[in-house]
């Protein structure tokens, strides 16, 4: 991708032989790649990662869809888009692939427009070339991840069945974080109410376990694989 902005940018400045140099070099990259991958629909070429993060409780979560929901019943879809983007917690991975049934052909083609002195057209076709890029985007909610991190954090201490009073209090203090977080990524929509419940049971049954001061190993591992099958 880089290598065939590069050439573009060599035709802006008038280098029709650094654009011709260049393009060779992604087609001999190209040519390797089916080579190596015949059956390889789509070649990763760049990642990005993108956050997007929402520091409020579930109340004010609550508040805001109350918000956009009213302004949708109103008409007012400009309002409620505002809000609606704003309700997300979220990493996303971002990456750019090269359509190899394509791509390496369109390149190509570029090559005698630029023998034939036809510049204009070749930038027209190299742009038209880096417009059938596809992205491919994965998203990891925010609260999902922070849930897990906290689980992971109490599973210590809900091994250990000979807690002092400030470690039971710290328990309890991670298992309803744990759960706040989780309703939180209800909330937001990244899962529907179903999907959530059984987290909720599971959690439950660990905080009754665990109230009386009781540990044991494995107490977690139910909650732990719902929450991965889950995210």
């Amino acid at each position: 991708m880089s290598l065939t902005k590069s050439a573009l940018a060599a035709l802006d400045g008038k280098d029709a032989a650094r654009a011709l140099a260049t393009l060779a070099e992604v087609t001999g990259k190209l040519e390797l790649i089916v080579a190596r991958e015949p059956t390889l629909a789509l070649a990763p070429v760049d990642v990005r990662t993108i956050v997007h993060d929402l520091f409020a409780n579930t109340e004010t979560i609550e508040a805001m869809t109350d918000e956009a929901l009213d302004a949708l019943k109103h008409g007012e879809v400009q309002q409620a888009r505002h809000v609606l983007a704003l309700l997300a917690s979220e990493i996303v991975i971002a990456v750019t692939n090269i359509p190899l049934a394509s791509y390496p052909a369109a390149v190509k083609s570029v090559v005698p427009l630029i023998d034939q002195g036809k510049i204009e057209e070749a930038k027209a076709a190299l742009q038209a070339a880096l417009s059938t890029l596809v992205e491919t985007r994965s998203v990891h909610p925010l609260p999902a991840l922070r849930a897990r991190l906290l689980l992971k954090r109490a599973e210590t201490l809900v091994e250990d069945g000979q807690r002092s009073e400030a470690s039971n209090e710290r328990l309890e203090t991670l298992l309803n974080e744990a759960r706040q977080q989780l309703e939180m990524a209800e909330l937001l929509g990244y899962g529907k109410k179903k999907d959530f419940e059984p987290l909720y049971a599971e959690l439950k049954k660990v905080k009754q376990k665990t109230a009386g001061g009781g540990g044991g190993k494995g107490w977690l591992d139910e909650i732990k694989a719902k929450l991965s099958k889950l995210f």
